[in-house]
């Protein structure tokens, strides 16, 4: 039983702790932070870098009525056991359960959601104006990673906040790290500023006086001193440039140096910078020697660290292998990812062709085209993004890629359902928003050589291309030495199941992973007594139109099946080629409806929504007569 961390039911109970209760109050965090995530999964090395500036923010400022705007907010865990849900915190990605992110609907706490970076200066800044235009007193703190400032949507905020509020706070959480080590010239600047030791001299010794005398007083000599360490590092701080005040380097596990300097930033009329350096699964071992596993995982051994081996590759890893074979017979192979070489597996890729690797930090919308401007140049460019993040960099696919019909190769990771990160994550989207964009092709797998198939095929074919598969493993379907071309819009009939005539009872096309469902319902039918055909679509876009309309003149019902929104999704494309080809036919289509689908595992949701093989047999069943032997 924790001594401190069971009393806090808000945070004004945070503010009745003196300081060494406050430091007892940390050690039970992570303590707590450590025990909770190993069952339930989740970013555990943020959130344990961030325990001290978290509860020193909370001791400081007064949320609700102050904002905290966290940037990704993946390290929002201290933030929740802080603000009334430490009994609830076992239920963290869980389904019913807490968010592993921020929600503006879970708490009054939590003033904006969040789930991918760069979003938290621009919410910030529209939250100061409108305070500003209210005539309100509340303060906004945006607490952002150094990773957020390689997104280009930070820096457009930053051109904006001196002209446009003059109270705002901005802590910059610098760890070194996104997922992977952080990148380019930004990540470069922040540690040159970190580890000089003229300015860390002069630093530590206004720090020195900051515990000697204490108060307002002391600050300001401060923040003469870290004004003459500047001159020493280059004219001007890149933060000073764009009007903000900049202070620190802090060290942000110094809570009572926290506490002063919040204090005194809370006091200030002006925009401000708190460069904080923390250390990245602090106070765990295996977090902070295996950065990369631990900034987000499933369960482990809360002593050791350690995971249950998958044993079966992922599909991440597939696709990276399986780059890595087409790079090792084709030298204009290159491999791009925005911070996510983890992630997407091409930290795989990376040994076997580090000069043709390209991992540009969180920027999609550069990574497209840093990609489309390769591509220019004869080179195969293969964009290893989240289906969620490409959401991102729209309009450079279809501006810059497609409408110049260049050879870029969308690899979509994460297509279909992400589970216990969530909306902010599922890949729920990526048909309905590439669908309608000229020149692509848009394919999804049904199993892991598929997947190196149509690797292949966009290799081979001469303009814009996407593929989109789901994450963690497949059906477990061994390579062929040498992928295949796959003919471009051309189906797959796995079962054809027509009689004599030509008349079956149902025609089933699944996409993706949602084949295996198929083939559960086709089963489940054909044990009913029902004549069956299975198709695998292969492709969103361009879909097979021949083997629609072969199969539904003859079916007396088609079913769609997909792991997307039915909106503008799979099933949508076929409608409206059964609409083009003038045939009428009952169609029940089966995949996500049309709201945000909410964190749990993947399984339970799928059963939750009906998007099974068993709730697509409830729905055809009334579509079908009885058989003649029932």
């Amino acid at each position: 039983m924790s001594e401190y961390l069971s009393k806090i039911k808000s945070p004004a109970d945070v503010k009745l702790l003196s300081l060494a209760e406050l430091e007892r109050l940390a050690e039970e965090i992570r303590e707590r932070l450590i025990q909770g995530v190993a069952k339930t999964g989740g970013h555990i090395g943020p959130n344990l870098g961030v325990v001290e500036l978290t509860i020193a923010m909370h001791y400081v400022f007064d949320t609700p009525k102050d904002n905290f705007v966290f940037d990704v907010s993946h390290q929002s865990y201290v933030h929740k056991l802080l603000t009334g849900r430490e009994d609830r915190f076992d239920t963290i990605r869980q389904p019913g359960g807490l968010n592993g992110f921020m929600l503006r609907t879970e708490s009054d706490h939590d003033s904006f959601g969040a789930g991918h970076a760069g979003t938290a200066l621009s919410a910030a800044l529209g939250m100061a104006v409108a305070r500003d235009m209210a005539g309100g007193d509340e303060h906004v703190i945006a607490l952002a990673g150094d990773a957020a400032f390689t997104n280009g949507i930070s820096f457009e905020a930053l051109n904006n906040v001196a002209a446009q509020t003059k109270r705002l706070i901005i802590v910059l959480n610098d760890n070194e790290w996104s997922i992977d080590k952080n990148v380019g010239a930004i990540a470069e600047y922040f540690h040159k500023i970190a580890t000089n030791p003229t300015y860390v001299n002069l630093h530590d010794r206004a720090v020195g006086l900051i515990g000697k005398f204490g108060g307002r007083a002391a600050t300001h000599i401060a923040r003469k001193a870290e004004e003459a360490a500047k001159g020493v590092i280059g004219r001007g701080m890149i933060f000073e440039e764009f009007g903000l005040n900049y202070y620190g380097p802090v060290d942000g596990h110094n809570l009572p140096l926290l506490i002063e300097t919040f204090k005194f930033l809370k006091s200030q009329n002006k925009p401000v910078v708190l460069h904080a350096l923390t250390q990245k699964g602090r106070g765990f071992q295996p977090a902070i020697e295996k950065q990369k596993k631990f900034h987000g995982l499933g369960p482990y051994d809360p002593e050791t660290g350690e995971t249950k081996p998958t044993g079966q590759k992922t599909y991440s890893e597939i696709f990276a292998e399986s780059l890595t074979k087409l790079a090792n017979t084709n030298d204009k192979v290159v491999a791009i990812t925005a911070a996510m070489p983890n992630g997407t597996a091409l930290d795989l890729f990376r040994p076997h062709h580090p000069k043709r690797y390209f991992d540009v930090g969180i920027a999609e919308e550069h990574a497209v085209l840093f990609a489309a401007g390769m591509a220019t140049k004869g080179f195969r460019p293969f964009c290893a993004i989240y289906s969620t993040f490409l959401q991102r960099a729209f309009d450079q696919v279809v501006h810059d890629v497609a409408l110049q019909r260049l050879p870029v190769v969308f690899c979509m990771d994460r297509g279909g359902l992400s589970g216990d990160d969530g909306p902010t994550h599922h890949g729920l989207f990526d048909i309905s928003y590439l669908r309608g964009v000229p020149n692509l092709i848009h394919m999804d797998p049904k199993d892991e050589d598929e997947l190196q198939d149509m690797m292949f095929t966009a290799l081979e074919y001469d303009g814009p291309s996407a593929i989109r598969y789901p994450r963690g493993t497949g059906p477990g379907v061994p390579l062929k030495l040498q992928p295949a071309a796959i003919q471009i819009g051309k189906a797959e009939v796995l079962k054809d199941g027509r009689d004599l005539s030509g008349h079956v009872e149902v025609a089933i096309f699944a996409l993706g992973n949602m084949v295996a469902e198929g083939e559960k319902l086709a089963k489940a039918l054909e044990s009913e007594g029902h004549t069956v055909a299975l198709i695998n679509g292969r492709f969103a876009k361009p879909i097979d139109a021949a083997c629609v309309g072969a199969f539904a003149r003859k079916a007396g019902v088609l079913v769609t099946m997909e792991d997307h929104v039915l909106a503008g999704g799979y099933g949508s494309a076929v409608l409206e080629s059964l609409n083009e080809q003038s045939i009428e036919v009952p169609v029940v289509r089966v995949g996500w409806p049309d709201e945000f689908i909410e964190h749990g595992k993947p399984d339970e949701l799928r059963a939750r929504y009906g998007v099974t093989a068993g709730a697509a047999l409830e729905r055809v069943r009334p579509l079908l007569p009885k058989p003649v032997s029932a």
